[in-house]
């Protein structure tokens, strides 16, 4: 979808301010671009149904669409932007709801501005993003949701284990394919199993769980 490097992004929140600052923020780098904005839930989705980016900036709670239901309404879709949810909720309930929708990931809105954008640059190159005082918490959410079992135990192939090694880098589905050198519908039939296995609902999840399991 981008051209010369350069990804299209959509942010949907309902406080203009913000809105103003993230395109600010976008437009200090030449690798992003601001396509457009959507002040509710509904409006985004259907602007991103329109536009298909690459990136798209999500709030959590908003009037009307919350950040969840859109997020859902969007991955039922056959766009492919990753959704990388940008909120001031750091709620436990909020962030596994948001990883088990399918978020790519999950921002802070107070994090440094400089932080937020080197994690959003990484976002639309392929890459799972989290705010660092969130996977603590994430895994602790993991132990206490399932005892899940461990690597060894968990009964995956060897192109399974291969594949979880590279979503805990945080490649998305079309970089493993091109890694691996297998289609894009492969990774994604062998992610559905490796999921299924390990009793996990999403990458995001898988990638903490790794991280959690390293000896």
């Amino acid at each position: 979808m981008n051209k010369e490097n350069r990804y299209t992004v959509i942010a949907i929140d309902d406080h203009p301010l913000f809105r103003k600052g993230v395109a600010d923020l976008i437009a200090l780098v030449d690798s992003l671009v601001l396509v457009g904005e959507a002040a509710s839930g509904q409006e985004g989705l259907d602007l991103a149904i329109e536009l298909n980016p690459d990136l798209i900036l999500l709030d959590m709670n908003m009037k009307g669409m919350g950040g969840i239901e859109v997020l859902e309404a969007i991955k039922a879709t056959d766009i492919d932007s990753r959704v990388i949810m940008l909120t001031v909720s750091d709620n436990e309930d909020n962030v596994v709801a948001a990883l088990r929708a399918g978020a790519d990931g999950y921002l802070l809105k107070d994090m440094e501005p400089e932080d937020i954008l080197e994690q959003l640059q990484m976002a639309a190159s392929g890459q799972f993003v989290i705010c660092n005082k969130l996977t603590e918490l994430m895994a602790h959410a993991l132990r206490d949701d399932a005892v899940l079992k461990k690597p060894s135990q968990a009964g995956l192939t060897q192109r399974e284990e291969q594949i979880l090694k590279l979503i805990a880098k945080g490649y998305s589905n079309k970089l493993i394919a091109r890694e691996l050198d297998i289609t894009e519908g492969t990774v994604k039939v062998h992610v559905k199993h490796l999921l299924k296995k390990l009793h996990l609902k999403s990458r995001l999840e898988a990638a903490v769980w790794v991280a959690n399991h390293k000896k």
